[in-house]
């Protein structure tokens, strides 16, 4: 999931910042809609390879190119690999005003499980790096309970809401082949990050 980028980066998660400053990130390509990865099921990681040198380098990978592409969140299939992967998190929005005094935990989530837990829907308009530049109004479950391993081999079950439930359930569709364009409430409500802001202002 992405922000409009701005003047003003977001701090990097700390996974990253070393590596900021030993100048050794590892950034890679993130693909875009359209290449058939991104609409493959990726497959579980075994547990025996959580703590595998392979998985921590991924992980590594992951949070660099997020941090470097301004993302709030990333799946590993968004860089071509087909595991069940999710990195997400943020110290500070510069995208959406109503998230500028809030932070979201960076989570390292491996073979994660969603529970919607009732009907309630929020919208939200959404981006994403694989849909680089544009941006989507989107509807999904407000309140799920979430569970996953952390790169520790660690489980953890919590109840989200909110704006953090939407980011879980966007990088998790991307590990059953969908992107968030395939949810749009109505095509209508989708486009170029710039067209939409020059529509907003003339409403004004």
């Amino acid at each position: 999931m992405a922000f409009k980028r701005s003047g003003v980066r977001s701090p990097s998660s700390p996974y990253s910042q070393l590596r900021i400053r030993k100048n050794i990130m590892a950034i890679r390509k993130i693909l875009r809609a359209g290449h058939p990865l991104l609409r493959e099921v990726s497959q579980q990681v075994p547990p025996e390879e959580i703590r595998s040198q392979e998985i921590k380098k991924l992980i590594r990978d992951m949070f660099d190119t997020m941090d470097a592409a301004n993302g709030v969140g990333l799946a590993a299939p968004q860089i071509g690999v087909l595991k069940r992967i999710v990195v997400a998190g943020f110290d500070r929005s510069d995208r959406y005003p109503e998230l500028k005094e809030r932070k979201m935990e960076f989570r390292v989530m491996i073979n994660p499980e969603i529970k919607i837990l009732n009907g309630d829907y929020e919208g939200f308009w959404e981006g994403c790096l694989s849909v680089p530049d544009m941006r989507g109004y989107v509807e999904r479950i407000r309140n799920i309970q979430i569970q996953w391993f952390d790169e520790k081999e660690e489980h953890h079950k919590e109840i989200v809401t909110g704006f953090d439930a939407v980011v879980y359930q966007h990088e998790c569709d991307h590990l059953d082949g969908i992107l968030y364009i395939d949810r749009l409430k109505d095509p209508k409500m989708f486009g170029y990050n710039d067209e939409l802001d020059l529509a907003d202002s003339q409403d004004v």
